[in-house]
C-alpha cells in the first residue's frame, strides 16, 4: 500500500534503547498570556527534571538545544539532552517510562500508534518533511546503476525507521522482492564502520552519515522521489499524553521554541546552520547543505489542511498515517491496521492549535 500522494514529504527513524531516569514532579500551571516564542511571555511551570532525546539530525531540534532557549523559557527545570541514535530508541523509552518527550520519525511513530505497541503518546509537531538528506546510497565500486541491481547484495538500515519504510518502498518500486537482498539492521555510526569495512554493498540512511558514505558512493534514490511516488516521510516530534495533561504550559513553550528554529532557519540560515554545525561537529557550509535536503514547517504552516488542521477542521496528515500502517502492515511490522479515528486521536491538534492561536 501507498500513502497518499496530497503528504508528499517525511516521515522517521529507528530502534533500540536508552534509559533516562526521570522523576515528575507536581503538576503545571497554565499562563493565558499569549505573546510570541521570542521569551516575551512569563515563563511557564514545568516538572523539575526534563529528559530530553535528540538525534544526530540537522534541523531545529538541535538550534533549540544549542541556543538553550528551552533552558530559558522554564528557567525551574533542570533539562537533559541525550544523543539518541534513532526513533526506535524512542518508542523505547517511552515504553519505559523514562522520556515524556522525544523525535521519531513517521514509520516508528506509525507503528507507536499500532497495535501491539500501542503507545500512549500523540504527534505534537512536525520537525520536518524529509526530502535528499534520506538517500539510498551504493558503493562507488559496487557496479550497480539502479535500485534493480541491489538484487543480491547486502543494505545496511536502521530497522524499524524511515530510512527502513522508504527502502522498503524503494525495492517494491523496483520490483526487487525484499528476499532477494540481504538487510542489515544497523544504526548510523554503525552503517558508517561497516561501509568502510566493506561489509555491506548500500545503505539507505540520512545526514550527516549519509554525507560521510556519498564520498565514496552515487545516491540511487532518495525520499524526495519517493515521496512524489507516494512514500513520504516526516520526522515527527511525540509527547505522552500523561505529560501533555500535566503540563500542559511546558509543552506549549517547547512547541513555540520549536517554531522560533524554525523561523531562524528561514529568516537567518547562516546563524541557523552555524547552531546546528556546532552540534553535529561539521563545518556550518555542510550544516547549511544538509538542511536543504530537509522541509521545515512553522506552527501555522502545520496548522493548515495538508497537515494537522484544526480541532474543527482535521487536516490530512492521519490519512498519510494511515496509507502508512497500511503498508507496514504488508511488512507484518504491525498487527492490525489502526482506524482512521485512532491515528486523529494520536495528533496533539488541540495542544498546537492552543500554542499558536492563544
Amino acid at each position: 500500500m501507498r500513502l497518499g500522494k496530497a503528504m508528499g514529504h517525511r516521515w522517521l527513524a529507528a530502534t533500540a534503547a536508552a534509559a533516562l531516569a526521570v522523576t515528575l514532579g507536581a503538576a503545571a500551571c497554565s499562563s493565558d498570556d499569549d505573546s510570541s516564542s521570542d521569551g516575551a511571555r512569563p515563563p511557564a511551570r514545568a516538572p523539575p527534571p526534563l529528559p530530553l532525546p535528540h538525534p544526530a539530525i540537522p534541523n531545529g531540534d538541535l538550534i533549540v538545544k544549542h541556543e538553550g532557549w528551552l533552558e530559558a523559557a522554564l528557567p525551574g527545570t533542570k533539562i537533559t539532552w541525550t544523543k539518541f541514535d534513532s526513533g526506535g530508541d524512542v518508542n523505547t523509552a517511552v515504553i519505559a517510562g523514562s522520556v515524556d518527550i522525544g523525535l521519531a520519525g513517521s514509520s516508528p511513530v506509525t507503528r507507536g500508534l499500532s497495535a501491539p505497541l500501542n503507545i500512549p503518546y500523540q504527534v505534537a509537531w512536525i520537525h520536518d518533511v524529509i526530502g535528499p538528506a534520506e538517500s539510498l546510497v551504493v558503493r562507488n565500486d559496487a557496479g550497480i546503476t539502479d535500485v534493480a541491481g541491489l538484487a543480491g547484495k547486502k543494505i545496511g538500515t536502521p530497522f524499524a525507521s524511515t530510512a527502513h519504510y522508504s527502502l522498503l518502498a524503494a525495492l517494491e518500486e523496483a520490483g526487487v522482492a525484499q528476499s532477494a537482498v540481504t538487510l542489515v539492521d544497523l544504526e548510523p555510526p554503525d552503517i558508517l564502520a561497516a561501509w568502510t569495512r566493506g561489509d555491506i554493498d548500500a545503505a539507505y540512511v540520512w545526514s550527516p552519515t549519509l554525507d560521510e558514505l556519498k564520498k565514496t558512493g552515487t545516491v540511487l534514490t532518495d525520499s524526495a522521489k519517493l515521496a512524489a511516488a507516494g512514500y513520504p516521510t516526516f520526522d515527527l516530534g511525540v509527547v505522552t499524553k500523561k505529560f501533555a495533561e500535566a503540563y500542559p504550559d511546558a509543552l506549549a513553550e517547547w512547541l513555540r521554541q520549536q517554531d522560533k528554529a524554525v523561523k531562524l532557519i528561514d529568516s537567518d540560515p547562516a546563524k541557523a546552520s552555524a547552531a546546528i554545525a556546532a552540534e553535529l561537529n561539521i563545518t556550518p557550509d555542510e550544516a547549511l547543505a544538509q538542511t536543504k535536503g530537509l522541509v521545515f514547517l512553522t506552527g501555522d504552516e502545520q496548522l493548515g489542511a495538508e497537515y494537522f488542521g484544526t480541532p474543527a477542521a482535521p487536516g490530512k496528515f492521519a490519512d498519510g498515517l494511515l496509507g502508512a500502517a497500511e503498508f507496514l502492515k504488508t511488512q507484518a511490522a504491525i498487527d492490525a491496521v489502526p482506524t482512521l479515528d485512532t491515528l486523529r486521536a494520536g495528533l496533539g491538534v488541540e495542544d498546537l492549535d492552543s500554542a499558536f492561536s492563544g
